[in-house]
């Protein structure tokens, strides 16, 4: 026999449905014995959105299976929230947020190296590698491809709502609290690794002339070994972090 509950998404969660069923209690009817989870990603709900869930009034697992009549109510991810004395849902917000960004987010990915974030980036990872990456190094998925986010072994991860890359991190600085974080030119651009001074008489031999010539203050990747200094660009560079900031 057919069930149907009443269910309600909150907040950012409305962002994945359709006009008709956004910040509104509706009705949805299913067949069999489906958990909580399996109704949520089936109505276009990535689990890892996912932070708290109440059957009438009580909160669940996501291995709950609702019965006939049960009201839901869905509620995001709250990374700087305490709702302990629940079932909360997700793991626990990470103290040091590290990153890892799908095909489809370069442009975050500089940023977000630019003002301090760990983040990885490759332009032909598979998701497969970026699920396996997220879960040996506990990183969070960024990701403009919902259907990532709906795998089983996805932790952590966050769909990215805005198409522009200012927007974008200014949308993760918000979403995960990150203005403490910030450490502008602490990382490498090319790798995401620390950087660290160095002496310029132990890689003048690296520099071209007029390097050499110009620059007295020089910076390199613990990761990579690529050098860095002050150049004109940085100036271009501290005002993009200025707007990102506003």
């Amino acid at each position: 026999m057919p069930k149907t509950i009443e269910i309600r998404f909150y907040e950012e969660l409305n962002d994945f449905l359709p006009q008709g069923k956004r910040k509104k209690t509706f009705p949805h009817t299913f067949s069999g014995n489906p958990t909580v989870k399996d109704i949520i990603e089936g109505l276009g709900v990535p689990h890892v959105e996912v932070d708290l869930i109440l059957v009438n009034d009580v909160s669940v697992s996501f291995t709950h299976k609702p019965a006939n009549a049960d009201r839901l109510a869905v509620y995001p991810v709250f990374e700087s929230l305490d709702i302990s004395p629940v079932s909360r849902l997700r793991p626990e917000p990470l103290r040091e947020p590290r990153f890892i960004l799908d095909v489809h987010l370069g442009k975050l990915a500089r940023l977000m190296r630019m003002t301090g974030f760990d983040c990885l980036y490759s332009n032909d990872a598979a998701d497969d590698i970026i699920i396996r990456i997220a879960a040996e190094e506990k990183r969070i998925i960024l990701t403009r491809d919902i259907g990532i986010l709906k795998n089983g072994k996805v932790d952590r991860g966050y769909w990215i709502r805005n198409t522009n890359p200012g927007k974008q991190i200014r949308e993760v600085i918000e979403r995960f609290d990150l203005r403490r974080h910030i450490r502008s030119f602490s990382r490498c651009m090319h790798c995401s690794g620390i950087l660290e001074k160095v002496e310029k008489a132990e890689i003048e031999h690296l520099l071209k002339y007029g390097t050499k010539k110009c620059y007295q203050d020089f910076y390199r990747c613990t990761s990579c070994g690529k050098l860095y200094w002050k150049g004109s660009h940085v100036e271009r560079m501290q005002q993009e972090i200025l707007n990102i900031l506003k």
